[in-house]
């Protein structure tokens, strides 16, 4: 019986103790009042965990095409997602013997938008978009499709796969209903149906803005959930304003807020500081999940239990190695892969002593798709 296996009947039957991510602390007034639920979520959490998942990705498509360069325009590169696929995509592009070079946007519209257009002067044969909506660049998106530059984005997109409008080759992400679901499922499971919960997003991010509200659909299915609190939060100002917010969350809930749910690992980063200032222990509770990315630190937090407890890490490596590929399908005149990856949850079970979420396979199919 393998591991997985194992951790499934363990999570399911509630045969582990209450330091397992996927089992309940134990719950005041008893059982949950969303049983049916409760099982459902378990049973996702499980699947979600397993370290033993095969290559699920392309493994055919056109060989490299030669001389080819790429700007990969980052929103910022203080967001670890971000710098982290960026970081994918240069080893891939030196794989294929790509040029490569990042403009980083700085976090703000106006930045984004002088990136952007620095990129398309550059005239290369690809841009990534990194992590910011192509709704406000429209008319540059219009400027490099019109000068015939490959455009993909990574999150760039509320879905995975091409755009019509704005036009890009592909988007480059995981589901967000995915994500957002399994994200309150282990919070509905690890509480036992019962939670008080407080939601950490930027709303200035249509992506952003669309997983939370995701995220509080997907927790509304258990009714002994509770949302106490909606924090928008955008994430260049999140070191400055999280503490605060952590405070007056802390003041206003006291002991009823129990469960934390972010857009984005780097919220727990900047909360731990106000949660150890008010006494509170590393390992919980607030108990907390990162509703993306997966970025070291958080992986570093997870395996300390201090102030995050769990992720669903982008596989930003291998989502790094598809960037590249879907630009040579795009240089050799094939369609998109449509390949998306599949959700994953790295918790106090499973964290071990890895520092991102890289899949079995990926490196090695890519290279034999560019290499032959």
């Amino acid at each position: 019986m393998n591991l997985a296996r194992l951790v499934a009947i363990a999570l399911i039957t509630g045969g582990c103790s209450a330091g397992c991510s996927g089992a309940p602390p134990p719950a005041p007034g008893g059982a949950g009042p969303c049983h049916e639920v409760v099982h459902t979520a378990r049973q996702a959490v499980a699947r979600a965990e397993s370290m033993n998942v095969p290559w699920g990705g392309p493994t055919t498509g056109p060989r490299a095409v030669p001389g080819k360069s790429i700007v990969f325009v980052a929103a910022t590169m203080t967001n670890p997602g971000v710098a982290g696929t960026a970081k994918g995509v240069r080893e891939a592009a030196r794989s294929v013997r790509w040029s490569f070079r990042v403009i980083d946007g700085q976090g703000t519209p106006a930045g984004i938008r002088v990136a952007l257009g620095e990129a398309i002067a550059l005239r290369p044969s690809g841009i990534v978009l990194g992590g910011f909506d192509p709704g406000a660049v429209a008319q540059q998106i219009k400027q490099a499709n019109a000068a015939g530059i490959q455009l993909v984005g990574w999150h760039a997109t509320k879905s995975p796969g091409p755009s019509a409008d704005p036009r890009l080759f592909t988007n480059v992400t995981s589901r967000v209903e995915d994500v957002a679901r399994i994200s309150a499922y282990w919070i509905i499971a690890r509480s036992n149906g019962r939670a008080g919960v407080v939601i950490f997003t930027d709303s200035s991010i249509p992506f952003a803005e669309n997983k939370s509200r995701l995220i509080k659909e997907a927790l509304a299915t258990c009714s002994g959930i509770r949302l106490l609190s909606y924090e928008n939060i955008p994430l260049p100002d999140a070191g400055s304003r999280t503490p605060q917010q952590v405070s007056s969350l802390l003041s206003r809930f006291g002991d009823r807020w129990t469960y934390s749910v972010a857009i984005n690992d780097v919220y727990f980063a900047d909360a731990a500081p106000a949660l150890r200032a008010a006494g509170r222990p590393g390992k919980g509770p607030p108990y907390s999940i990162g509703a993306g990315d997966g970025d070291p630190s958080a992986f570093q937090r997870i395996r300390a239990r201090q102030f995050q407890h769990a992720t669903v890490p982008e596989p930003l490596n291998a989502q790094g190695s598809q960037i590249v590929d879907e630009f040579n399908r795009a240089f050799a005149g094939s369609p998109p892969s449509g390949y998306v990856t599949p959700v994953h949850l790295t918790t106090e079970a499973n964290v071990d002593d890895a520092t991102s979420w890289d899949p079995r396979g990926y490196r090695e199919a890519y290279l034999r798709i560019w290499h032959g």
